[in-house]
C-alpha cells in the first residue's frame, strides 16, 4: 500500500476484529504470530484472508499489471481511462443532433409549466394532465367527465391561455 491504512480486520474467534493501523503495528511487533498473517487491501483497510484467496487475489493483481503492460507496449487505449470516480463508462462521442440551447429552454420552460401548473384548479389540473400527459383524446376526455367533446375543447383553449398568461406574468 502506498499509505497507512485507514484499518485493519484480523480474524479472531469465528469473526473480524477491527484495528487501527497503529495497534495493529505494535501487536506485530510484539506477537510474532502476527508476522505470519496474510492480507489484502480493500477499501483503504487491510483485510485477514486465507492463503488461497491471498494467493488469488495478487494472481489477479499480476494479471492485470501484466495487461496493462501490454496495452501500454501497443498503444492500445483502456477502458478503464473513461470511467468516472465511480466507474460509470463516460460518453466522448459527441452527438450532434442535441441541440444543448435547446434542451435547456426546454427544461426551463417544464420547470415554468409546473410552477403554473400549481395556479390551475383540480379540475383544470385533471384536464390538462387527462389531454397531454395521459394522451387521452378530447373526446375520451368528455367521456370521462361527462361533456361534449366541444366543451373539453373550448375548457382546454381557456385553461392553455391561463397557463401562458401565469407563465409570461408571474414567473
Amino acid at each position: 500500500m502506498k499509505y497507512a491504512p485507514r484499518k485493519v480486520y484480523i480474524k479472531e474467534s469465528g469473526g473480524y476484529a477491527e484495528l487501527t493501523y497503529t495497534d495493529f503495528c505494535r501487536r506485530r511487533q510484539t506477537d510474532q504470530s502476527y508476522m505470519d498473517k496474510l492480507f489484502i487491501p480493500v477499501q483503504g483497510c487491510l483485510l485477514e484472508v486465507v492463503r488461497e484467496q491471498y494467493v488469488e487475489f495478487y494472481k489477479d493483481k499480476e494479471r492485470w499489471r501484466y495487461l496493462k503492460k501490454l496495452d501500454t507496449n501497443h498503444s492500445l487505449l483502456s477502458l478503464e481511462g473513461f470511467t468516472d470516480s465511480e466507474g460509470n463508462v463516460l460518453d466522448f462521442v459527441i452527438d450532434e443532433t442535441v441541440d444543448v440551447a435547446e434542451t435547456v429552454v426546454h427544461a426551463v420552460m417544464v420547470d415554468r409549466l409546473k410552477t403554473a401548473m400549481s395556479f390551475l384548479s383540480d379540475g383544470e389540473q385533471a384536464l390538462i394532465q387527462a389531454i397531454f400527459f395521459e394522451e387521452l383524446s378530447e373526446r375520451e376526455v368528455g367521456l370521462r367527465l361527462g361533456i361534449t367533446q366541444s366543451v373539453v375543447n373550448k375548457r382546454k383553449a381557456k385553461i392553455l391561455a391561463k397557463l401562458r398568461k401565469i407563465i409570461e406574468n408571474k414567473i
